[in-house]
């Protein structure tokens, strides 16, 4: 693993970027309401990042074809990757939100999953475990500290509250590219603890748990990127781009809570 550390200055720079994933979050939270579409908040995320001279991070990211959204709207059952589209949020759901831009060089990245009107008390239940699992991982980041540790906590946590986590994706370093090394999953695997991590000043990562109320399997559909559930249940997803201090964490993407 090529592992790049930022400086202190690099860091401010990423909470700058950071700070504008927040914006958009923000104003994704405010305009999911019954009978908006997903291509309206998609534009409108567009139009605030772009308006910051920032660009987008996802559209036409490579695939099985390029990635045809600003960000990654996925509901209910839908896991991650998301297409906007003219599909309209209905009372009840669960809108998960992921979003990257890169600002003077440097990236942000982060998920959020927005609770749509009334939501039933078990998909409430999902969000409120998923959440708290990023947190856990946030409070317990402390250099020379393996990432096994930490991952085992978020598995165990999720798991004994009832609900299962996603093995196919996972957080990864962030710096200058949205994709770099280490990759840092939401639970612990014979891979990860033949290569484990220990955590250094300086890293930057974006941590990101994918929670099902149902059963951990998920399959893609013929869209060629959307993830979904393999059983139907909701899926809910949260994310924050971290900097490991001397002192422990320092979230990047904070902001209003959801």
């Amino acid at each position: 693993m090529a592992i790049v550390r930022k400086t202190k200055e690099e860091i401010e720079k990423m909470r700058t970027a950071g700070q504008l994933v927040r914006k958009v979050l923000t104003y994704c939270h405010d305009a999911a309401k019954p009978g908006t579409t997903t291509q309206e908040i998609d534009q409108g995320a567009y139009e605030i990042f772009t308006a910051a001279g920032a660009n987008g991070l996802f559209k036409g990211y490579p695939g099985p074809v390029p990635f045809p959204s600003n960000l990654c709207i996925s509901i209910n059952e839908q896991v991650v990757h998301g297409i906007a589209s003219g599909r309209v949020i209905e009372d009840g759901d669960l809108v998960s939100v992921d979003c990257g831009v890169r600002l003077d060089g440097w990236c942000g990245d982060a998920a959020t999953t927005i609770r749509v009107g009334n939501v039933q008390a078990a998909h409430k239940k999902l969000c409120d475990i998923t959440k708290h699992v990023l947190n856990l991982a946030i409070a317990n980041i402390k250099p020379g500290r393996k990432w096994s540790q930490i991952a085992r906590l978020m598995q165990n946590y999720a798991e004994r509250s009832g609900v299962s986590v996603v093995r196919e994706y996972v957080g990864h370093g962030i710096g200058r590219e949205m994709h770099e090394d280490p990759k840092v999953p939401n639970f612990v695997s014979p891979d990860l603890l033949n290569r484990d991590i220990e955590l250094r000043e300086g890293m930057v990562l974006a941590i990101e748990p994918m929670c099902n109320l149902g059963t951990k399997q998920v399959k893609t559909l013929d869209d060629l990127w959307t993830v979904v559930t393999a059983d139907g249940q909701p899926s809910a997803h949260y994310e924050h781009t971290v900097a490991v201090t001397g002192k422990g964490a320092d979230v990047l993407t904070l902001g209003r809570p959801d």
